[in-house]
């Protein structure tokens, strides 16, 4: 269960950041902080799908690690957390065409090689 419970909160964090930033990257930089441009901007993102997708996988994200830790140390919790950065550079890369460059892929290799160390 622990292991299904890793799987999903992975799955469901990198789909909720990649959503996110490409929600945040097709709406634009926010500028103004008036109160009136803070609520157009709200507004502009509760539309937005990929900003409703980023929402729903973050909700999941998040009950799926409350339940990891009612059931795992929270010394291993979160640390296996971390895994979600290699599905997330590979897919920066990849779907949101980002310049990734060797010392971040040296990053989530050295994330992947300390997860190993703690699963065991």
């Amino acid at each position: 269960m622990k292991w299904i419970l890793v799987a999903i909160l992975v799955g469901s964090t990198t789909l909720g950041d990649v959503a996110r930033a490409r929600g945040m990257k097709s709406h634009g930089e926010v500028r103004e902080f008036h109160p009136g441009a803070i609520s157009s901007a709200l507004f502009a993102l509760a539309q937005n799908k990929w900003v409703i997708l980023s929402t729903c996988a973050m909700a999941i994200s998040f009950f799926s690690f409350i339940r990891l830790v009612s059931i795992a140390p929270l010394s291993f919790a979160v640390p296996v957390s971390a895994l979600t950065f290699i599905p997330e550079t590979i897919l920066a890369r990849t779907f949101l065409k980002e310049k990734v460059d060797w010392r971040r892929w040296a990053g989530a290799g050295l994330i992947l090689g300390g997860v190993i160390l703690i699963s065991r």
